[in-house]
């Protein structure tokens, strides 16, 4: 193994803002890292595996004591202690106190060992798409979860880390996901330093989203879905705003992103979608660049928010339905990990998600990360573009198929 290519003196957070254009200080400090509320977790609770412990932060379980000083109504300073709740990249401050949910007591401290056989290990490295000293990008395939969790077997962050480290001494980590049943561009950091400079980028964009400054011109991170919908909005194209929130369903199992109507909610948070029609059909089916709840045109293999328009679309009773949601896959057609992108295209009885992250527009944090000192402000904003195309999922192709013929 041999160590990461990039210095870990870099303000990764500070150059990941200038990359995106959202930062104006002059220089960047050499000073270490401040700690996270996740990395003081793993640290303090060695046995504990890092998926689970990350998904009691997406499900917003885990919480931070402090103590504030307040003024009473005599003028007296007291100590008052305060609970809320914190996430994985929040920074500690001396004297904080973090509370784990009474459940983490059920994650088995000792990680369990998957062995992948040569047929499943090459299939993860087929994924690869691109490939630098800073960044991997992989075509995830629909139905693997991207980070691991209780009752999860396979997770594409965990096989990562077995099979695409290559001669490096750290694994590649996530710096965004897509959901399970998803396909598509997911980038990955080959190191700390880039890791943490492409979450900078991504947390950019994404403020900018909130403040609606989404021109083209100023984006330097660029994501197009496109979607199989069923049904067409009154208008061929357009832009989606909206404020969205992670709702927890399942008695905790599990989160969802919906629409929230309160936008003054200081949780939610807004988004912006520009979507354009790609081409409409017979089939009361819709090729979208992008689409979204908002639009009321459910995306095709999308049950969750779109059942009743699956009844009518395969004209089946609900019970019938959810006879066709059971079935299982062809044994003939798996792929490793039990994986099927053959079945599950309109011509079939079981739907899958047509939802696709087709390309991908990136900084090249390798390039930037050669020789960080000789960057300038105006050299960063200016960095060339990764351009990143994913093929669509068999089963996808063979629906665009159908509605082209």
């Amino acid at each position: 193994m041999v160590h990461a290519p990039f210095a870990k003196t870099i303000n990764a957070s500070a150059m990941g803002a200038k990359i995106a254009g959202k930062s104006h200080s002059k220089s960047f400090p050499t000073a270490a890292y401040e700690t996270t509320a996740l990395k003081w977790i793993l640290k303090c609770c060695p046995g504990l595996p890092r998926s689970p412990v990350q998904k009691l932060f997406r499900l917003r379980q885990v919480r931070r004591e402090s103590i504030a000083m307040e003024v009473s109504d005599d003028g007296c300073q007291v100590q008052k202690i305060k609970v809320k709740r914190l996430g994985a990249k929040d920074s500690l401050n001396v004297g904080d106190r973090i509370l784990l949910p009474i459940s983490v007591r059920e994650i088995p401290e000792e990680k369990q060992e998957h062995h992948c056989t040569n047929e499943e290990s090459n299939f993860i490295r087929s994924l690869e798409l691109y490939k630098d000293p800073a960044i991997i990008v992989l075509n995830k395939p629909p139905g693997m979860p991207v980070q691991g969790g209780i009752g999860i077997k396979w997770s594409l962050d965990e096989l990562a880390a077995t099979w695409l480290c290559y001669d490096y001494s750290e694994p590649p980590r996530l710096v965004h996901r897509l959901d399970r049943d998803c396909s598509g561009i997911l980038v990955m950091g080959r190191t700390q330093t880039s890791a943490s400079i492409l979450h900078s980028i991504f947390r950019e964009e994404s403020l900018g989203a909130s403040k609606q400054d989404f021109d083209d011109e100023k984006r330097v991170l660029q994501k197009r879905y496109w979607a199989l919908v069923i049904g067409s909005p009154r208008r061929p194209k357009g832009t989606i705003s909206a404020p969205l929130q992670k709702v927890v369903v399942d008695d905790g199992k599990s989160d969802r992103i919906t629409v929230f109507d309160n936008y003054k909610i200081m949780s939610s948070q807004h988004a912006i979608t520009e979507y354009r029609v790609i081409k409409t059909s017979s089939h009361e089916s819709t090729n979208f660049e992008y689409t979204a709840e908002v639009l009321g045109t459910p995306i095709v293999g999308d049950y969750k928010y779109g059942w009743q328009a699956h009844r009518r679309l395969q004209n089946l009773a609900e019970s019938d339905l959810r006879k066709n949601l059971n079935k299982k896959a062809s044994k003939g057609n798996m792929l490793p990990f039990g994986l099927d992108m053959e079945g599950g295209s309109i011509s079939d009885k079981r739907l899958h998600l047509h939802l696709h992250c087709r390309e991908m527009i990136l900084p090249n944090v390798s390039k930037a990360l050669q020789n960080p000192g000789s960057f300038s402000d105006d050299d960063l904003l200016k960095l060339k573009s990764l351009e990143i195309v994913a093929p669509l999922p068999s089963y996808m192709q063979k629906s665009w198929d159908i509605l082209d013929s």
